[in-house]
């Protein structure tokens, strides 16, 4: 009886798509078809959709123009030029979480879109990062009509103003996606109460319409921590060319809490309505 020796193949261990393609979990192309269909749907609600490019001018017109007759200037400027880009800020954070929140809570709870979208193809993160993709093209088309109005009012005084816009859209990302992650933690609409708590507090205390040394010091160290101080500083840095190597932490603190929610988002999606 001759000896049969087996040959055993060494063991190999495939390594999963989320560690050789991370981004993988953060969505993919399949986020195309949701953003297609949010699209075809505003097509016959564009009234609806253009109405958010008056909120921010009438705080332009009202506040910095009206009010900027009797403060004169700050910081070297006239408050029109310091107040413009905060409220560009403020209303890139406003249309990124209304979109992410009241939106998403109805498409999630009441017109069952994901589920549906979950039905094809679709993955969880695919449906995450297309609802915030679609918020970014809302905030586009708001960030873009109001930065023509800052040029047109000549409060665009530097080269680096170039930066406002793409600015604009990376605030519409951060807030979008860490609005849609909470939004997944809602089981009713009055833990809406929650998400006016939050943002207008930011609005009034981001430095929005006075300059952080006119806060109490104790004030001043909290805020200058919070997200959408993050963005006003950033923007108004670049729009009045007080460009410095500070601006890269707001920029990565900004992505950073944009990819976070993304994730957090996804996943959230998936235990929802998959489990």
């Amino acid at each position: 009886m001759s000896d049969i020796r087996v040959r055993e193949a060494p063991l190999r261990i495939l390594p999963s798509a989320l560690v050789t393609r991370p981004w993988r979990s953060l969505g993919g192309q399949g986020s195309l078809h949701l953003v297609e269909r949010h699209a075809r749907v505003y097509r016959h609600m564009w009234l609806m959709l253009a109405s958010g490019v008056a909120e921010p001018l009438f705080y332009l017109l009202s506040v910095g123009v009206g009010i900027g007759h009797l403060v004169g200037t700050v910081s070297g400027v006239s408050y029109a030029a310091f107040v413009a880009p905060a409220l560009l800020a403020t209303s890139s954070m406003n249309g990124a979480i209304y979109d992410s929140t009241y939106n998403v809570f109805f498409l999630l709870k009441y017109a069952k879109l994901y589920d549906a979208a979950l039905a094809t193809p679709m993955r969880a993160q695919d449906v995450a990062l297309g609802q915030v993709i679609w918020a970014l093209i809302r905030g586009a088309l708001y960030a873009s009509a109001f930065t023509v109005v800052m040029l047109v009012m000549g409060l665009l005084r530097s080269p680096w103003a170039v930066g406002v816009l793409p600015s604009a859209l990376l605030t519409g990302f951060a807030f979008g996606a860490a609005g849609m992650a909470a939004t997944t933690f809602m089981r009713s609409w009055q833990d809406f109460e929650y998400v006016t708590l939050v943002s207008v507090p930011l609005f009034l205390f981001s430095a929005t319409f006075f300059p952080l040394s006119g806060y109490p010091r104790a004030v001043a160290i909290v805020v200058q921590y919070t997200p959408l101080y993050q963005s006003v500083a950033l923007m108004r840095g670049l729009a009045l060319g007080a460009v410095g190597p500070g601006l890269l932490w707001r920029v990565a603190y900004l992505a950073a809490m944009g990819t976070t929610g993304l994730y957090v988002a996804g996943r959230r999606v998936g235990r929802l309505l998959l489990t």
